[in-house]
Order: structure tokens, then sequence, then C-alpha cells
């Protein structure tokens, strides 16, 4: 599957109005830990390793550019075996011999508090960290690469309909990276995954 998605900062008056006649799909706990090794070479191509409550998970960008990138667009490996095929790993490896292997080490832990909502075809998630940062995504799942600039378009649609105005604000593992290793948080911006 993939994940089109876009970050939003809501006021409390723009949460209200966007969660009001939608589904309330439940709240959940959950750490993630993401894994690089010291030059970057994962989070510089941004791609996001992670171990999500202790499953190893790999977010693969789709995006066509990340200059001109207007949402984040990723296909989610989401099983060992998809993940070190993607990595063309020797046969027979397991995630912990590849990780050590490559020198992938935790850069970043977080808890996150999730709120999920479905209103009309969109996921909409309230993410409230464990360093202080808020944030909200309107997300959704497709299988067809081609939708994806239309699913996007759909997104910034959906929330104009909500009286939300795009925001340059990023998710919450750029925001972690930002107020915890500027030498990181430069590196991503030389390297335009963040501008």
């Amino acid at each position: 599957m993939i994940e089109v998605e876009k970050v939003f900062i809501l006021t409390k008056e723009q949460e209200e109005a966007l969660i009001k006649d939608a589904e309330f799909l439940g709240e959940k706990v959950f750490t993630d830990i993401y894994y690089d090794d010291k030059s970057y070479s994962l989070t510089t191509k941004d791609l996001w390793f992670r171990q999500r409550d202790g499953k190893f998970e790999l977010k693969v960008p789709l995006n066509k550019s990340l200059e001109e990138r207007v949402s984040d667009q990723y296909q989610e490996l989401e099983s060992d075996q998809e993940i070190l095929k993607y990595f063309n790993a020797p046969d027979g490896w397991r995630i912990l011999d590849f990780l050590k292997e490559k020198s992938y080490n935790p850069f970043c832990k977080i808890t996150t508090t999730r709120r999920k909502y479905k209103k009309e075809v969109f996921n909409i998630d309230f993410d409230v960290m464990d360093f202080g940062y808020v944030s909200m995504d309107i997300e959704k799942m497709i299988d067809d690469a081609s939708k994806m600039d239309e699913t996007t378009e759909s997104i910034i649609e959906f929330a104009k309909r909500h009286n939300i105005n795009e925001s340059e604000k990023w998710g919450k593992v750029i925001e972690y990276v930002k107020r915890n290793n500027s030498v990181h948080f430069q590196v991503l911006l030389a390297s335009k995954v963040i501008c």
C-alpha cells in the first residue's frame, strides 16, 4: 500500500470543527525508534527505518522530487523479508544482523499518543509526542501509484473545506531532530529532505 499524507498544525477550534461528525476509531500509545548510520545515509534519502513497538518497518519515498513535494508519499514495507529484500541483504540474514552490519543505530526514540478518526475517505491522526510536539495529519492509503497527485489534491481540498490552511510544518521525527541534533537537521536541509 502507498501512504499519502500531509501534516498540519491546528488550533483547538479547527480541531473541534474537523472531528465534528467524524468517526472516532480509537486511541493508542506507541513507541518508535528510528535508525540510521553516522553519515545519515538513510534519512538523507528520505528513507525512514523504524521499529514500532518491536516491529521493524521501512518507509520508502515515492515523491517524484523532494523539492516539489506537496505531500508525503511513501510505500510502507512492514515485514522483515520486504525490508531485507529492499536493501538486497544476503539470504538468511535477520534484521538484527543487517542493523549490525550496516552500523544502523537509534537516533530518535518517540512515544506517541494517537487519536484516530475517519471522515469521508480520509484517516485523521492527532498525535501528541512525549517531547512536547503536537501535530495532525490527513492521510489516505492507495494501491495505485498513478493516483498519488490526485490523492494529494483531494487531501488539500478536504483541508480547505474545513478551513485548514496548508502549513510548512513537518512530522515528529524532523521536529525531534531539529530540537536534539542540529548537525543531523542541517544535513537533512542540505539534502533537501526538508526545506
